[in-house]
């Protein structure tokens, strides 16, 4: 459980972390466009960009805030598959696996 307790603090810290990311990124896609075109289109194409590392960055959030859920409830470290426990190492390597090695193969 202590292992559980330092792996909560990475993916709370994780979190406060992305949510911050996705702030600036909402921000920078809202921004006014510029007025010369050649401007624009390389706005368009940073656009592109933040769109999809909002689109990776949002589903990282829904990964770990299903983690918290797991440790809330109590279920943290089994496999929602197979109801095993989870490897402590892979649990370290990936705090986000909901399954053990050999139901995520």
């Amino acid at each position: 459980m202590a292992t559980h307790t330092s792996l909560q603090r990475r993916l709370e810290t994780r979190l406060q972390e992305i949510l911050g990311r996705i702030g600036r990124i909402e921000r920078d896609l809202r921004k006014t466009p510029e007025p010369d075109w050649q401007e624009q289109a390389t706005a368009v194409e940073n656009d592109q960009v933040l769109d999809g590392l909002d689109d990776m960055v949002r589903a990282e959030v829904l990964g770990i805030r299903r983690a918290l859920n797991r440790m809330a409830a109590g279920e943290y470290g089994f496999c929602i598959e197979c109801r095993e426990p989870i490897g402590e190492k892979r649990l370290e390597a990936a705090p986000t696996a909901d399954r053990c090695i050999y139901c995520a193969k």
